[in-house]
């Protein structure tokens, strides 16, 4: 009979193991990434009617209902949504950073001041030779500091593209593993452990996307999920079983990046993809700016340079060659050929410095010096903001980890008080069946 002392116990015996297994699991996954805390629910077995019971009294004992998973599905979405701008900040602030050392360690600002230097200490002797070799090795200097702040910042960014190319192909990784555990949550029962590992699955994978760029998600009854990438006006990724590809590109003229899925373009908000395409416009900016200020030291100088006449009287001939930062170089290794005289001053080894008073001026209208003060402080500036802005981004993100992880995660007190708990119920389950067969025996016994 369903409803005696026996079946009764036997059933809290049962339902105090099943909750001892789940509070195990918990304490042997405590630190285990992506698991979310199992708690074990309980129903009455109902049942009414039947011989010594009145009315609906149902005294039919207990059953498991199924294994809850913890999950706080809005929490989820905001350690994802946080995340997913804390990488973005991340990747951008990294990429800037070396952007910043690749323009500074260059030397190109104290390169163009001992440069303008050198043309100033020219002055005062336009006939010295040694002013004019130094002015040339001046020269040197500051076309081989452009050279290589431009090769170290092409350095910069093809790290950029690199960890960008490599993020695109996790990304697609991720959705053709999304889309199994689809497949799989399909086909799993509703009640069975292995669906909830798959739930734990499916949320870990999407938190590591969200890593690589902004989501959108939309979940079904049975736990599928379908996935948009760069927010709900995003294209889709994550359509049940199916994946779609993430593609990338990059720009022939100044090597910027752009993404598509199934051939569609798509706007990124967050995750490191778009911080590393964020860097890379940066970085294409400033690599604009610099170019532009080698190309205009280069054409203001042998401008006014072939205006003039050098120190043999012959008219000036370009010292510069190239049109930005890694053409620029040195035309002329000879100091003599520094157009320092006037057009009129025919005459050989003339004192007249009025043509390098020109050349000065004319470079003081380009301010090679502080164009370039104004590059550093753009790229130095930017990523101080970057930085106050990753900082505030991070303790936002840390407050949502830590909200979901009070709600789903592992507290080994509470599970220590839950393990006695039930260990409890075990043994005053094991009691009962003790008194029911004491009473079975009693009744056998009486003749």
């Amino acid at each position: 009979m369903a409803s005696d002392l026996l079946s009764i116990a036997r059933s809290g015996v049962q339902a105090a193991r099943i909750g001892l297994d789940v509070t195990a699991q918990n304490i042997a996954n405590a630190s285990s990434t992506g698991y979310v805390r199992r708690s074990a629910a309980f129903r009455e077995v109902a049942s009414t009617g039947g011989a010594y019971r009145i009315g609906d009294l149902s005294l039919s004992g207990v059953r498991l209902d199924g294994i809850v998973r913890n999950a706080d599905a809005f929490r989820q979405a905001e350690v994802r949504r946080t995340g997913s701008d804390v990488a973005r900040a991340q990747a951008e602030v990294s990429g800037l950073q070396n952007i910043e050392s690749a323009i500074e360690q260059s030397g190109v600002f104290d390169a163009i001041v001992g440069f303008e230097s050198s043309l100033q200490q020219l002055t005062q002797n336009p006939t010295d030779t040694s002013l004019r070799a130094s002015v040339i090795e001046k020269a040197r200097t500051m076309t081989g500091t452009f050279q290589i702040a431009s090769q170290e910042m092409d350095a910069a960014a093809d790290g950029l593209r690199f960890l960008a190319t490599d993020g695109v192909t996790q990304v697609n990784r991720i959705a053709q593993e999304l889309a199994r555990t689809n497949t799989r949550l399909a086909r799993a029962s509703d009640a069975s452990s292995d669906k909830t590992a798959l739930l734990d699955q499916r949320d870990k994978l999407l938190e590591e996307l969200s890593g690589y760029a902004n989501i959108a998600t939309d979940f079904s009854a049975d736990g599928q999920v379908a996935v948009k990438i760069g927010g709900s006006g995003g294209e889709d990724l994550v359509t049940g079983n199916a994946a779609a590809t993430m593609a990338i590109a990059t720009s022939p003229t100044d090597g910027t990046v752009s993404y598509t899925v199934a051939g569609n373009a798509v706007t990124l908000a967050g995750g490191t993809l778009a911080g590393q395409q964020l860097a890379l416009a940066k970085g294409a900016q400033l690599k604009t700016d610099l170019d532009t200020l080698a190309g205009d030291i280069v054409d203001t100088f042998n401008m006014a340079q072939t205006g003039g006449r050098d120190l043999d009287g012959a008219m000036g001939v370009a010292i510069f060659s190239g049109t930005t930062a890694a053409t620029m170089a040195l035309a002329v290794e000879d100091g003599r050929k520094i157009a320092t005289a006037p057009a009129t001053a025919t005459t050989p080894g003339s004192r007249d410095a009025s043509n390098l008073t020109a050349i000065r001026t004319a470079l003081a209208g380009v301010n090679p010096s502080g164009t370039m003060d104004a590059i550093l402080f753009d790229v130095s500036g930017t990523l101080a903001g970057r930085n106050v802005t990753l900082g505030a981004l991070q303790t936002i993100a840390d407050t949502a980890k830590v909200a979901l992880s009070a709600q789903s995660g592992v507290d080994l007190d509470q599970e220590a008080v839950n393990l006695v708990r039930f260990q409890q119920a075990f043994q005053a389950s094991g009691k009962v069946m003790q008194v029911s067969s004491d009473i079975f025996d009693t009744l056998l016994q009486i003749r």
